[in-house]
């Protein structure tokens, strides 16, 4: 086992603590004023949340996320860049970390968890596209998709 990385000998608990973290992560995604995917994200380490994220506008901008058409505006933060920024303002690290999130990654958020050093990544609904999985696959990040009801 890695340092700051747990994963579980036994399948079963490691599922339930992957479970109870989405659950986590859809709750705090609910905190999102996104009208079209509210996202959460957490990222956990040695047994505990060090940090957490929602999609949203960055500090200093109205909480509207879509333009009157529904479109998302250029500049929403996803999920997953707040919390590792959010971790970064602290005293504490990502690396060997595991981020839980409601959607998979975009390209853009893999190449911040991969630099993040996140080493692994369990997530709920897949994202239009597969690239950032991908690539985070590519650079040997542990990847699981797990559906919640």
């Amino acid at each position: 086992m890695t340092e700051g990385f747990i994963k579980y000998d036994n399948p079963a608990k490691q599922e339930k603590y992957d479970r109870a973290y989405l659950k986590m992560a859809l709750e705090w995604g609910e905190l999102s004023h996104c009208v079209r995917k509210k996202v959460g994200a957490l990222l956990v380490k040695e047994g505990m949340i060090i940090s957490d994220g929602y999609n949203g506008t960055p500090s200093g901008f109205e909480n509207e996320c879509e333009d009157c058409d529904g479109k998302t505006h250029w500049h929403v933060l996803h999920a997953e860049a707040n919390a590792i920024m959010k971790v970064a303002k602290s005293h504490n690290s990502a690396r060997e970390s595991t981020l839980y999130i409601t959607l998979s990654p975009c390209k853009d958020c893999s190449k911040l968890i991969h630099q993040a050093g996140i080493r692994r990544v369990v997530y709920t609904r897949e994202y239009k596209d597969r690239t950032g999985l991908d690539f985070l696959i590519e650079a040997g990040v542990d990847v699981q998709r797990i559906e919640t009801p």
